[in-house]
């Protein structure tokens, strides 16, 4: 099953929760994972089963990562916000590079996760 994480940054919450809603009939034939308070507000305003890691800061970007690090991610969604520098940005940074060396599609804005979820679909 396709495997796919989802993860947005405080100020791109409410914009990765609006394109799951968009999008949902896709995720919904994903296997899904995000980090803790985006995979609960997820849960609540989609219809949509999401297996939980830690918040960003208190470790679930590395965690994600690991899964990227073992083969077991298809792509990731990460809407970042490119304005606010992140007090875990080395974790951040780890991740983005994690997938470079994997091979792993992530999506960092709006418009590239419209391509990463239409060619998982593909």
């Amino acid at each position: 099953m396709t495997r796919v994480a989802l993860i947005a940054h405080d100020e791109k919450k409410s914009d990765l929760i609006e394109f799951a809603q968009n999008h949902e009939d896709q995720l919904q034939e994903y296997e899904l994972i995000a980090t803790g308070t985006t995979g609960k507000r997820l849960m609540e305003e989609a219809d949509l089963e999401i297996d939980r890691k830690q918040s960003g800061p208190l470790g679930g970007d590395l965690m994600i990562g690991s899964e990227v690090a073992e083969g077991r991610l298809d792509g990731i969604v990460f809407l970042r916000d490119p304005l606010r520098a992140q007090p875990h940005e080395p974790d951040i940074s780890a991740l983005l590079r994690i997938c470079d060396v994997h091979d792993t599609a992530i999506a960092t804005n709006l418009a590239s996760a419209e391509f990463l979820i239409e060619g998982l679909a593909g």
